[in-house]
């Protein structure tokens, strides 16, 4: 058994794993056990529990992390008895019983909601359910602003969808309640309005850090910056 928490690194929609390389690096420098499982993106509560029983499987404390939509599963999975912190970056941060939907309709909505393309994929009984990518042309301004073109343009053709459903799944948990958290607002998020992140952290009694001119790929672009706050939510949880 460790006395040091695990961070465990929760994706969101249109990214995967990969997208915390650089996070990783930074944390595994510094001494800190972590671990990037896929998320599986096919609706909120099932996504829950699949990260929920991965925190519950590591010996030790667990520290949440969760980018984007990732912020909105690990304030549900977040209630597992290990888990002793949530950090989100640049993420929902719901209330029990509430949507993404409902979360973001408080503010203006981002340019995500009008470049978003639709796909189909097969569910149990033969019925086609509905996913949704970010349309590529879109993705680089959107998503990932302050990523350099090249790598931009590979992340728009790798994307992961996320189930449509995920948007008005209400949350049936919020484990911030109970759990310390830490949140990181990236200011020039266009994926997610960054007063939604705001409104969230603070309404979490989130320790925030904001970081000016930082894009919804903020842990692509900023890996130090994302790793330090995760380090400072380690320490304080140790």
């Amino acid at each position: 058994m460790t006395t040091t928490p695990t961070a465990l690194l929760v994706h969101g929609a249109f990214a995967d794993a990969g997208s915390w390389a650089g996070v990783v690096a930074e944390l595994q420098n510094q001494g800190i056990p972590v671990i990037a499982p896929p998320n599986p993106l096919r609706g909120l509560a099932a996504d829950a529990a699949y990260i929920a029983s991965v925190a519950a499987q590591i010996d030790g404390p667990v520290v949440l992390v969760g980018h984007s939509y990732g912020g909105a599963v690990i304030s549900v999975a977040g209630t597992t008895e290990n888990v002793v912190g949530l950090v989100y970056i640049a993420a929902y941060v719901p209330e029990e019983g509430e949507s993404l939907g409902e979360l973001q309709g408080r503010f203006p909505l981002s340019q995500l909601v009008s470049n978003l393309k639709e796909w189909t994929y097969p569910v149990e009984g033969g019925e086609a359910a509905v996913e949704v990518t970010i349309q590529a042309e879109a993705f680089p301004g959107i998503f990932a602003a302050d990523v350099p073109a090249p790598v931009t343009k590979a992340l728009a053709v790798s994307q992961r969808p996320l189930a449509a459903s995920s948007f008005t799944e209400p949350a049936s948990a919020a484990a911030w309640k109970t759990k310390p958290s830490w949140a990181l607002v990236a200011e020039a998020d266009q994926a997610i309005n960054p007063e939604v992140e705001r409104f969230g952290a603070k309404r979490a009694d989130a320790t925030i850090v904001e970081l000016a001119g930082a894009s919804h790929a903020v842990a692509v672009s900023q890996p130090k910056e994302v790793a330090a706050l995760i380090r400072d939510a380690v320490r304080a949880t140790s």
